[in-house]
């Protein structure tokens, strides 16, 4: 009797520690190697919320992930809310942009923060250049921007899907055209000055339909930086939320292979 309680006892107690071990070696597989801190930057005409989907795979895996909400209303001022936003970081950082958002980081990843940059269908200019200035060397395939009497630009509701968001559901589309963020003209004539790309490294995806930018003027950026490129096949601008899984993994590559101070 004595010795099938001891057996017992020795087979639960093995069985414990069997189920620690797997517990414990679960929990280390989700933390994620490299740099835990990941900032994504909107574009214009729209708001953070686009880039939950990507959210969403990037904290399963362990990232702490910021989004930022810039209002667009200014060059300086979106800056200055990208860099609150990088302040709050409790170490090193990959400062991701989209569209707009590229020229922002450009500027923005400067910070100490920043350890990587990664550029989603996004400007990256240069030194004495504007991406409204650049888009004119490469011109883009839509003609559906609107000028408001306030100096605000947005895109026609009735043209967003085809021009900006080909790629997603028509219905997503349809309803982020109507939720759109006018964009203070200004904010695409400002003019770039130490652009970050110089000096830390980048990461770029093309997207292959975009009507927005002109994919050739977003391999000039990517070749120009060096960056490590990914080019997706039918992607339109909005490629940061219809191919969630390509960006999360470009933004891991960057995270896993950014050098750290």
């Amino acid at each position: 009797m004595k010795n099938s309680i001891f057996k017992n006892r020795i087979c639960l107690f093995y069985a414990i520690l069997f189920l620690s071990v797997c517990y414990c070696g679960n929990t280390v597989a989700q933390q994620p190697a490299g740099i835990k801190n990941i900032v994504l930057v909107h574009g214009a005409f729209v708001d953070g919320s686009g880039w939950k989907p990507v959210y969403d795979i990037l904290v399963k895996k362990g990232y702490h992930v910021s989004v930022t909400q810039q209002p667009l209303t200014s060059f300086d001022i979106d800056v200055a809310a990208v860099k609150r936003v990088l302040s709050m970081q409790d170490g090193p950082c990959i400062l991701v942009g989209h569209s707009y958002g590229g020229a922002i980081i450009t500027v923005a990843g400067n910070d100490d923060h920043v350890a990587g940059l990664v550029y989603i269908a996004a400007h990256a200019p240069d030194n004495g250049e504007s991406e409204g200035g650049n888009g004119k060397l490469y011109p883009s395939a839509y003609k559906s921007l609107q000028k408001g009497t306030d100096g605000f630009d947005y895109i026609a509701p009735e043209s967003f899907y085809p021009d900006f968001a080909a790629d997603l559901p028509k219905a997503v589309a349809e309803f982020t055209a109507n939720a759109q963020m006018p964009a203070a003209d200004a904010v695409f004539h400002a003019v770039i000055q130490n652009p970050a790309w110089r000096v830390k490294p980048s990461w770029y995806m093309v997207a292959k339909s975009d009507r927005i930018i002109n994919p050739d003027l977003e391999r000039m950026y990517a070749k120009r930086a060096k960056s490590t490129v990914v080019e997706v096949e039918g992607a339109s601008h909005s490629v940061y939320e219809s191919h969630p899984e390509e960006v999360a993994r470009l933004i891991i590559d960057a995270a896993t292979h950014s050098p750290v101070k």
